[in-house]
């Protein structure tokens, strides 16, 4: 990986957009050590990071094309093991990879998303009259708890059928999954935890199936064992309902926070100078909801900026597709990239990647913020912020970027 030292990205997330910055000094991509002396490269540079989603040359398989895994060196212990241990369509390459993805795609076309749009209403209605209860008794209410975390969780729980009472464990596990500074013993018990929980679920859909992607997942593993194998059932039920969720939460976090610490923006929106979507697609680029993604592995040499050391990713060595600081780069979004604004004309991002791997669940989010979002302002148009803005503490992550609270007053 040359000479140079890599920068030690800090497990906790303390600052996503500081160490981005720094890691964006080294230009378009650098190398990084992850938790447990682990390196890659980070690929910083919008072009070179859209240019290495889309090429042959790179794989999510860590069983075929990363050496560190191929020899064992990547134990259950270790704090991303679960982020490249699974088998579904995240960690597949090639015809896996389309083989998984078509397995799931067809519940998340344009029409399926559209039709959820009366329940998303409806949970976004109830919700906020709860949240409206405590405002009334003069309570603080701590909007990612009461508010950006119930919504999405509530929709994955609904699409995939999933027990109302398992609730509190599936969150446990979701934020245990995330949480990038976890210890040895932590990180083990979440990738085993998750098994169990999930294969609870396959047993429960088998022995009563229902309407639920679940029951259909379960369907195509039954019908033709070589369309999904059993693991694979288990991981993409594990993929979905903790990245189909934890993206969302921080979606409305961070819009909301946004408009909150900025009120001229706010304001661009109540005038009618910008509208809500300028607001979810500006969020996504300056706040990207996952900061960066483990694990991506270079199939053959790539080079990325000419001959010379640094410049080629040997085949073998990892990659982290680091989209926080793609979405502000300033050779994308020019000088102001820092600055969250609603009115930029060009607010393109690669919040939900590129390529193969496009996130499946992008119009889900889309619609639940874009119902969220604007029922939430309108119903409290008072809404602030109960403490200073440099109180608020970030999610312990650098992969998940949001917060772990987001207290306000309803005015």
């Amino acid at each position: 990986m040359g000479t140079e030292s890599p920068v030690v990205m800090d497990p906790a997330g303390r600052d996503i957009h500081a160490e981005a910055a720094r890691i964006r000094e080294s230009g378009p991509t650098a190398r990084v050590e992850l938790p447990g002396g682990v390196t890659a490269w980070a690929v910083t540079g919008p072009a070179l990071l859209r240019e290495l989603l889309t090429d042959p040359r790179v794989s999510k398989d860590p069983r075929q094309h990363w050496p560190r895994w191929i020899n064992g060196e990547i134990s259950p212990e270790w704090p991303l093991f679960t982020w490249v241990a699974v088998r579904n369509m995240f960690t597949a390459y090639g015809g896996d990879h389309r083989r998984l993805r078509t397995l799931v795609a067809k519940a998340f076309t344009a029409r399926r998303t559209a039709a959820l749009r009366p329940r998303v209403e409806e949970l976004v209605t109830g919700l906020l009259d709860g949240v409206a209860d405590s405002g009334r008794r003069g309570d603080v209410v701590d909007l990612r708890e009461a508010f950006c975390y119930p919504l999405p969780i509530q929709v994955i729980t609904d699409l995939f059928g999933l027990p109302e009472e398992w609730s509190a464990q599936l969150r446990t596990l979701v934020d245990s999954v995330f949480h990038t500074s976890a210890d040895p013993e932590e990180a083990a018990a979440t990738y085993a935890g998750f098994h169990t929980l999930l294969g609870d679920l396959v047993r429960l859909k088998r022995g009563s199936p229902a309407d639920d992607l679940t029951s259909g997942l379960i369907a195509a593993r039954d019908e033709d064992g070589t369309r999904l194998s059993e693991q694979e059932l288990i991981d993409t039920l594990l993929l979905m309902v903790s990245a189909g969720h934890e993206t969302t939460v921080n979606l409305l976090d961070n819009a909301v926070h946004a408009l909150l610490t900025r009120p001229r923006q706010l304001e661009h929106v109540r005038a009618g100078r910008a509208g809500w979507d300028d607001v979810i697609e500006e969020t996504l680029r300056h706040d990207a909801p996952v900061a960066s993604v483990p694990l991506r592995y270079a199939v053959a040499d790539i080079d990325v900026g000419g001959a010379g050391e640094g410049h080629v990713i040997r085949a073998g060595e990892a990659i982290l597709a680091s989209y926080a600081a793609a979405g502000r780069d300033p050779g994308w979004h020019g000088f102001d990239a820092d600055v969250f604004d609603v009115t930029r004309a060009d607010k393109e991002h690669l919040a939900f990647g590129h390529g193969a791997h496009f996130c499946l669940g992008a119009p889900l989010a889309r619609l639940e913020a874009r119902t969220a979002l604007p029922a939430l302002f309108e119903r409290f148009p008072g809404l602030a912020l109960a403490v200073p803005p440099e109180e608020l503490e970030p999610v312990d992550s650098f992969i998940s970027n949001g917060h772990r609270t987001l207290p306000v007053r309803l005015g």
